[in-house]
Parts: C-alpha cells; sequence; structure tokens
C-alpha cells in the first residue's frame, strides 16, 4: 500500500521522492510503502499549518465542536480498513483494532465536548476601576507523536484535544504503522477539517533523529506531545528544552497488580488476565508485575497459570487472543527474559513457547530483584509473579521502579486499597480492577520515568493553550 503525506489538505509525496517499506510481522509481505520525510518535507509542513491556524483559531467552539462530532462519526465507518491495517502493519488481533477505533472515536467527541469549557476568569485587581482576566488562547502550531501499539487510540489522542483548543496539528506518524495514521488524518480532512488544520508526515526509522528534531526545533511549532518508550522520551524532551517549548509526555510502564491477603482471587485473576494480555500485552498500561501476599500466592498462581494456558496464540487473522509482536525482535527478547529468570532461580508455569513474532501468554513464577523481567518493562506477554510478606513490603516492590503510570490493588477491605493506593507511585490506580483501562474524561499520565503531563479531562487544556493576562484600564494617577 503507498502511503503519502497529507499537507494543506492534499496528498503528497515526500520532496525527494523518498520511500521506505514496512514489512508485515507474521507473513513478512510489504505492508506499506510510506514516503519518507527530509527536512524540506518538515518545512512544508509546518508552513502549512502556520498558514491555516489564524483562522482556525478564529473558529466558534460550535463549528470545531461539529467537526470533531463528523469526524468521530466517519472514523467508525471505517473500522474495517483500520483494522485491516493495523493486522498487516503491526500484527494485531480483529478485535484489538476495532476496539481501537471504538475508543478513538469516544475520544474525538469527547474533545467536541471540550470546546465549551476552555475558560477564563475574572480576577479582582488593586487598581480601581480596572477589569483584570485570565484568558486562554490557542498556542499554535501542535506537533503529535504517537506510537504503533494502539495507532487509532493514541494517533488520534495526539491530536483531538489540540484541534478543539483552536490549535492546527500535525501528526509525525510512527515509523511502523504509517498507512494506519495516515488513514486518521484522512478522515478528519474527509470530514471537512479546513486544508492544513490536520497535516501528516512519516520517515524512514534511520532519519527518525533528524526529522524529529528538525520538527521540534522549527519556529512554527509551539507545543509538543509524544506517546513511546521513556529512552525516546527522555531524548525529546532535552530537545523541547533547548528552544523552551513545552511537551507533553506518556511513556513506557511497569505496571504492578498487588494482590493482597484478602483480594477476590477470582476477580484479581480476570483482571490480571486482560490486563496483562491485551494486545499481547504492548500497552503501556499493561500489567507489568503480579505482586501477590505469600499466604495466598499459590492458590492465586495456579488460577492464574490455568487462565492463561488456555489463550490461544496464532495467527492474528485467525480466531485468536494474542497476535503477533511487532517485530521478531520484540519476541525474541521474551526468550532473553525468560531464560534470565528461569537461569536464576525463577519457573515458568504457563506458556513459554515462541513461534515466529508469535509468544504463548507466559507467568514466570518466583521472581526476585537482579531478575531482568523484574525491572524492563516487558512489553510483551511474558509476566512475572512477585511473592511479598505482608502489605508494606507489597507498596515497597510496586514502587520499586523508575516506571510510575499504572497501578493495581486488589482487596475486599476497600479503605485498605484506598491507603494503598495513596502511596503508590503512580499517576493511575484502579481498586478491584485492571491496571489497563482509560476514559477520555479521565487525567491520563504518569509520575517518575512513565512522563509528565496529563491527556484527557479539563487538564489536558493547559497542555494546548497560552494562558494569558488582560486588563482593560482607564485614566489613573501615576507618581511620574
Amino acid at each position: 500500500m503507498k502511503v503519502d503525506f497529507i499537507i494543506d489538505g492534499a496528498s503528497v509525496g515526500a520532496a525527494n521522492g523518498a520511500t521506505y517499506r514496512r514489512l508485515d510481522p507474521v507473513t513478512g509481505k510489504v505492508a506499506s510503502e510510506a514516503a519518507a520525510a527530509s527536512a524540506a518535507d518538515v518545512d512544508r509542513v509546518v508552513e502549512a499549518a502556520a498558514r491555516a491556524f489564524p483562522a482556525w483559531s478564529e473558529t466558534g467552539p460550535s463549528q470545531r465542536r461539529a467537526l470533531l462530532n463528523k469526524a468521530a462519526d466517519l472514523l467508525e465507518t471505517r473500522t474495517a480498513e483500520f483494522s485491516q491495517l493495523m493486522t498487516e502493519e503491526i500484527g494485531s488481533t480483529g478485535p484489538w483494532g476495532g476496539f481501537n477505533v471504538f475508543f478513538a472515536a469516544t475520544l474525538l467527541r469527547e474533545a467536541a465536548a471540550l470546546t465549551t469549557q476552555i475558560t477564563g476568569e475574572v480576577i479582582p485587581a488593586d487598581k480601581p476601576g480596572v477589569l483584570s482576566m485570565a484568558v486562554r488562547q490557542p498556542a499554535g502550531v501542535v506537533l503529535g507523536m504517537a506510537p504503533w501499539n494502539a495507532p487509532v487510540i493514541l494517533g488520534v489522542r495526539a491530536i483531538a484535544a489540540p484541534l478543539a483548543c483552536g490549535n492546527t496539528v500535525i501528526l509525525r506518524s510512527s515509523e511502523v504503522c504509517p498507512a494506519t495514521h495516515r488513514l486518521i488524518v484522512q478522515t478528519l480532512n474527509d470530514a471537512g477539517f479546513p486544508k492544513g488544520v490536520v497535516n501528516v508526515i512519516a520517515n524512514a526509522p534511520e532519519d527518525a533523529p533528524k526529522v524529529v528534531a528538525a520538527l521540534i526545533a522549527h519556529p512554527g511549532v509551539k507545543r509538543i506531545n509524544f506517546t513511546g518508550s521513556s529512552r525516546v522520551g527522555k531524548i525529546i524532551a532535552k530537545l523541547a528544552a533547548e528552544h523552551l517549548k513545552p511537551v507533553l509526555l506518556e511513556l513506557g510502564g511497569k505496571a504492578p497488580l498487588i494482590v493482597l491477603d484478602d483480594a477476590d482471587l477470582d476477580a484479581a485473576v480476570d483482571a490480571a488476565i486482560f490486563g496483562a494480555f491485551a494486545n499481547q500485552g504492548q500497552i503501556c498500561m499493561s500489567t507489568e508485575r503480579l505482586i501477590v501476599d505469600e499466604t495466598v500466592a499459590d492458590a492465586f498462581v495456579a488460577k492464574f497459570a490455568k487462565r492463561a494456558a488456555a489463550l490461544p496464540a496464532g495467527d492474528p487473522r485467525g480466531h485468536v487472543v494474542l497476535g503477533a509482536l511487532v517485530s521478531l525482535e520484540a519476541a525474541e527478547k521474551m526468550d532473553e527474559l525468560i531464560a534470565d529468570a528461569t537461569a536464576k532461580g525463577a519457573k515458568v508455569v504457563a506458556g513459554g513457547k515462541r513461534a515466529g513474532a508469535i509468544v504463548e501468554a507466559t507467568i514466570v513464577d518466583h521472581v526476585r530483584p537482579g531478575m531482568r523481567i523484574y525491572g524492563e518493562e516487558s512489553f510483551g506477554p511474558v509476566k512475572p509473579i512477585i511473592r511479598v510478606k505482608g502489605q508494606d513490603e507489597a507498596i515497597r516492590v510496586a514502587n520499586d521502579t523508575e516506571y510510575g503510570l499504572s497501578s493495581a490493588v486488589f482487596s475486599r477491605d476497600v479503605q485498605r486499597a484506598l491507603a494503598v493506593a495513596r502511596r503508590l507511585e503512580t499517576g493511575i490506580c484502579h481498586i478491584n480492577g485492571p491496571t489497563v483501562h482509560d476514559e477520555g474524561q479521565m487525567p491520563f499520565g504518569g509520575v517518575k520515568a512513565s512522563g509528565y503531563g496529563r491527556f484527557g479531562s479539563k487538564a489536558v487544556i493547559a497542555e494546548f493553550t497560552e494562558l494569558r493576562w488582560i486588563t482593560i484600564e482607564g485614566p489613573q494617577p501615576y507618581p511620574f
């Protein structure tokens, strides 16, 4: 499939004609052939978005709301197309593709609802007769960079709220799913967004550092948001800091699910199965550590392992729960994590096998510090059980990580669970629920190496607007 940019409402190739290919991780066939940006394309796309900004920033909230809602409706009609592209480009299952489109549509509708929530305030002034106001205004051109793992959800999230706030946007698509990300922008343009308001470009993997650096450095770009790994997020933050540009970062995770001694084990297993293995564990909120009180660990592990062993894994075009990982390299990392843990005394109690890029749901019990899987984000379906002695040790182990995005606590005593939740160093905590959960009206984001800033809720408005102080004054005495 040929994938061009969308700049100023038009489909265009790279200025130098360059392209790159993305291969299907299951079949090895070419999934998409995308235009590969250079510095000339960066200038072209930013200038187009900047030209469109003055008129778009002056559109009323009702017009922005109507376009966002129309885009949501149109997006849903293209569910089958999005799902097919996701299967071909990233190896995901059909249900994951369908959920991506469903949830992305809710994000567009939530952004539509935000258009009338961008408010200011009148602040009492010490000067007599002065009207003093705090006013929020659109920032300008917003650069959004989204990953491949939930491409429709995260691609839409990168641009929906900025558009609602009156900004124009550039989506720098993931190198792994350029066709999927382009279809998002095509859908918004088809819904009637004015030319230049919503743009997309792609780059070859080897060109990412220079293209991203050029986008961030361009004086026309005023805000940046990035969802991806903590390693790359730190690079993005440094580049943005050099130009004093605000950036919203949603990065990696090592989400703990704590099972206390009074937990409902069946409910905890249900949540763990979903949180650990949805999309093959390739979600930033994926349950990455099962921290279980030793008094209930044997019973929990037996139930959890039985359920995991029954999950079908295979070609995502078939009737399976686990499809392919994004690449053979990602799947081979699972082998390395298992080998390292078992060499140091851990035990595989479910799964453990791999066929190409397809890895079974795998559980590794008796994981301890010093094993790679204890601290590394696996971003795959290999999950550690860490047995602990009591509540305080559970909290200590949960916080023993550089990451801090999502978490979960299971206990029949809600007040006890709430006390634990307050001590966890994460941006999100779900009591008696899975670590994987999001809603567009909630403040989504992490702490520590999981990033800063918040997508969702009214909190996102501050990320993509300028807060200005404006006064209306009259004649007054001056000291000289």
